[in-house]
C-alpha cells in the first residue's frame, strides 16, 4: 500500500506507540479552563477553541524558551489532587481514542507543588489517575498501557530528588527517567551525579538532546551521562555528511539508541523548517532507530494520528514506514522484554494487518 492511498480513518485505527510525550502539555482545553476557574487562574482566553488556537500561535515562535513559556498555564490547574487526577486519568482516555496502545508521559513532580502537594504526593495522585484512565480505557475495549518517566528540571536543583523518586517508585508505575528544561547553557553532565545513581539502581533514562543545543549535548548525553535514548535528537544530522556518518551518529545508529523525534514540536521550536524536510525520514532511511511521538499535544495542537498523517501527506511515507517506526518505539520502551515482545507480536502487527 502505497502513501497517497492511506486516509486518516486507516491511520487513526493503526495501532501506535509514543515515548515522548509531557503530560503538562497535553490537557484538554476545556479541562484547562474549568480548572482554571476552580482555582482562580487567568486564562488569556476562557473560550476552548479560542484557548486551544492560542497555544498552538504562542508555541510556534520557532523559540524552545518562548515554546516552554506557554506551559504556565497548564501548570497552574496542576497543583492540586483534584486537578491531577483529573489531568492523568483524560490523559490516558485520549491517548486511547487516538489509537494509542503503549505510552510514556513524562513530567517534572517539583513543578507540581506550588499548592502544598510533596513531590511523592504528586507521583501517587498522578499514578492514581493513569490507572483510573487505563481501567477504563480497557472497559471500552481500547487498552492503553502507561508507563511513567520523571523528569528533573536540569536548570533547577532538584534533579537529583526526582532520580530518588523513580528509584522509590519504579515498581508503581514509574519506568524510568529524564531531565527537561531549556537545553542551552545547562549541560546533561551537570547533573552526572543523578546520572550515576541512576545507573547502580538499573533504572533506565533517556535525556532531551540535540533540539536547542547540537553534536555536543547528544554526545554529554550518551557518552558521559549513559543515556538509553535521547529525547528529539534531531540535530544528530550535523554529524551525518553526504550520507557518510562520522562517529557519534554511527554510534547512534549501530547500537539502535532510539530517537524520541516530533515532527511538529520541532517545526515550532526551529528545528526543522518542514515536515517534508523533517530529518526523521533521512534518519529512518539511513537505518536509524527512529520514533515518531507528539511531545506535547495541546501545546503542538496534535496527535499521533496528525503526526502520522503529516508524514504520510507530506513526506511520502507508507504504512510500512508507520509500522515500522511504532515497533522501534516499542523495541526501546522502558518496560521488560517479554512485555514490549508480547505488545509488538499480540497488538501492533495484528493490528497493522488487520487495519489494511
Amino acid at each position: 500500500m502505497t502513501a497517497t492511498r492511506v486516509d486518516a480513518e486507516v491511520i487513526r485505527r493503526l495501532p501506535k506507540a509514543v515515548l515522548h510525550d509531557h503530560l503538562d502539555g497535553g490537557l484538554r482545553p476545556a479541562t484547562v479552563v474549568e480548572l482554571a476557574a476552580a482555582v482562580g487562574h487567568t486564562l488569556p482566553t476562557t473560550d476552548p477553541d479560542e484557548l486551544a488556537a492560542w497555544y498552538f500561535e504562542a508555541a510556534n515562535s520557532g523559540d524552545l524558551v518562548r515554546y516552554i513559556a506557554t506551559f504556565e498555564h497548564t501548570l497552574a490547574v496542576m497543583q492540586t489532587r483534584e486537578g491531577l487526577l483529573r489531568v492523568a486519568e483524560e490523559y490516558v482516555l485520549d491517548l486511547a481514542a487516538d489509537g494509542v496502545v503503549y505510552a510514556e508521559v513524562r513530567y517534572a513532580p517539583e513543578l507540581n507543588t506550588r499548592g502544598g502537594l510533596t513531590m511523592n504526593e504528586v507521583v501517587e495522585t498522578v499514578q492514581e489517575g493513569l490507572a483510573a484512565g487505563m481501567a477504563k480505557a480497557a472497559a471500552a475495549g481500547t487498552p492503553v498501557r502507561v508507563g511513567t518517566l520523571l523528569c528533573g528540571m536540569r536548570m533547577f536543583d532538584r534533579v537529583g530528588e526526582a532520580a530518588e523518586l523513580a528509584v522509590a517508585y519504579r515498581d508503581a508505575g514509574v519506568v524510568g527517567f529524564d531531565i527537561a528544561g531549556a537545553e542551552d547553557g545547562f549541560p546533561p553532565a551537570d547533573h552526572l551525579a543523578a546520572f550515576e545513581h541512576l545507573r547502580r539502581e538499573s533504572v533506565p533514562f533517556t535525556i532531551h538532546a540535540g533540539e536547542a543545543h547540537g553534536l555536543p549535548s547528544i554526545h554529554q548525553a550518551l557518552q558521559v551521562c549513559g543515556a538509553q535514548r535521547i529525547g528529539h535528537g534531531v540535530r544528530i544530522t550535523e554529524d551525518i555528511v553526504d550520507g557518510k556518518l562520522g562517529r557519534l551518529a554511527g554510534w547512534v545508529r549501530d547500537r539502535r539508541i532510539a530517537l524520541e523525534m516530533c515532527p511538529t514540536s520541532n517545526l515550532q521550536t526551529g528545528c526543522a523548517t518542514s515536515i517534508a524536510e523533517h530529518p526523521i525520514t533521512a534518519l529512518k532511511d539511513l537505518g536509524f532507530r527512529v520514533t515518531l511521538n507528539t511531545d506535547n499535544r495541546l501545546v503542538s495542537g496534535t496527535t499521533m494520528t496528525r503526526e502520522m498523517s503529516l508524514l504520510v501527506e507530506e513526506a511520502g511515507w507508507t504504512v510500512e514506514d508507520l509500522r515500522t517506526v511504532t515497533v522501534n518505539a516499542l523495541k526501546s520502551a522502558f518496560i521488560p522484554f517479554d512485555e514490549r515482545n508480547a505488545l509488538i507480536e499480540d497488538v501492533v502487527l495484528p493490528g497493522y494487518k488487520s487495519a489494511l
